[in-house]
């Protein structure tokens, strides 16, 4: 069989580009950095670029800040990932770094982080009773390099692990120091 040769894609002028864009906002929101990443792929003329964004802009039908609450709103009811994997994943999507963290702000203003790490570690590791389920060192460790992949901040996480945790004195070493006013 043979394999098929790839073709550069085909060029495009402005109307060529509105197209794409709206069908790719009709697929799934997108922010402006991944949009115009799409569109300066398959443009004629750069500068076509910058007027079919500015364009969807003035439609409403491209907005960023929108885009990065609603896609922070859905981390945290869906998958109740923490807060500094959802702004990461917004860096990457090519949100503005500002603009990512005021809306993961936003959204998780109210939330309580170790009441959302405990639900995660109940949730993937299908345990209900606290004290027994990390046994040793190396599932604690794993334990906590996880819940650090999902977004928690380390401190919180190695208080919620200690209550989950066989041995929790094994991690007293790594209890961040209390804060102003904590005991």
């Amino acid at each position: 069989m043979r394999q098929r040769e790839k073709r550069a894609p085909r060029l495009l002028d402005a109307d060529g580009l509105w197209e794409l864009a709206l069908k790719a906002l009709g697929a799934r929101a997108c922010s402006a950095g991944e949009l115009r990443q799409k569109l300066r792929a398959r443009a004629t003329n750069l500068e076509d670029v910058d007027a079919t964004l500015a364009r969807l802009k003035e439609y409403r039908y491209l907005d960023d800040r929108r885009f990065a609450e609603n896609y922070a709103a859905a981390r945290l009811e869906n998958q109740r990932l923490g807060k500094n994997r959802v702004t990461q994943e917004l860096r990457r999507r090519r949100v503005a770094p500002a603009l990512a963290e005021a809306a993961v702000e936003k959204t998780y203003g109210q939330t309580d982080e170790v009441a959302l790490i405990e639900e995660f570690i109940r949730r993937k590791y299908r345990s209900t009773s606290p004290g027994d389920l990390f046994q040793d060192d190396k599932q604690l460790a794993s334990g906590y390099r996880r819940l650090v992949r999902a977004g928690f901040d380390s401190g919180n996480a190695i208080r919620v692990l200690k209550r989950f945790a066989a041995h929790p004195e094994l991690l007293d070493p790594f209890e961040p120091p209390p804060e102003n006013g904590e005991d």
